[in-house]
């Protein structure tokens, strides 16, 4: 509850834990602690919140051979919920991190909306659509993690950042496709146990 903004805390209040479980995450998240918790409120009305355990970044061991410091993070579910109100247009309005036996975690109302597009079965301009559509999503999440003044005079009026994020898009895919090969090679080399037509 100290996490939620004071307008949420009335809503909150009126609801008592009713009964709580262990939820199975993803194969992105093996490892990590993830409950649901049943909340009901005095009519018998349901609240279901996810209580996920929030680990350090993935980036946290790679800052200091780019040259960056790594941060102090008070707390890594602290660190999680600022990051995705900055980068959200609207977030969820009960959002916020807890603690629980000493671990970071961070709350949210619990929606399973997850949806996925297998770019393989598109057309070529359904495909051109979703790549519009997915790179305009990431720009505006962007624009709302800094001063926009900043972004547009990063971005300058001239084509040059468009060529050069276009030029660093192939390169980087030219690079997967390398690493997908030199992969299927040492299966097939048997120097990388995989298993096949999973």
């Amino acid at each position: 509850l100290d996490t939620l903004s004071e307008d949420r805390l009335p809503l909150l209040a009126r609801y008592a834990v009713h009964d709580v479980a262990f939820r199975v995450v993803g194969t992105g998240s093996v490892g990590t602690r993830s409950y649901v918790v049943l909340l009901l409120d005095h009519r018998g009305e349901p609240l279901v919140l996810q209580v996920k355990e929030a680990r350090p970044s993935a980036l946290l061991p790679h800052l200091e051979a780019a040259g960056f410091d790594a941060p102090e993070a008070a707390h890594e579910g602290r660190r999680v919920v600022l990051g995705q109100k900055r980068m959200q247009v609207v977030s969820d309005i009960l959002l916020g991190w807890t603690s629980v036996d000493g671990r970071p975690f961070q709350v949210r109302q619990f929606r399973n909306r997850k949806g996925s597009v297998d770019p393989a079965a598109l057309a070529a301009d359904q495909l051109d659509d979703y790549g519009r559509m997915t790179g305009a999503l990431l720009a505006r999440a962007h624009a709302h993690s800094a001063d926009p003044r900043l972004i547009a005079g990063y971005c300058g009026k001239s084509g040059e950042l468009d060529e050069a994020v276009s030029a660093f898009a192939v390169a980087y895919a030219d690079r997967t496709e390398a690493d997908h090969a030199d992969l299927v090679a040492a299966v097939r080399a048997g120097r990388v146990a995989a298993e096949l037509g999973v």
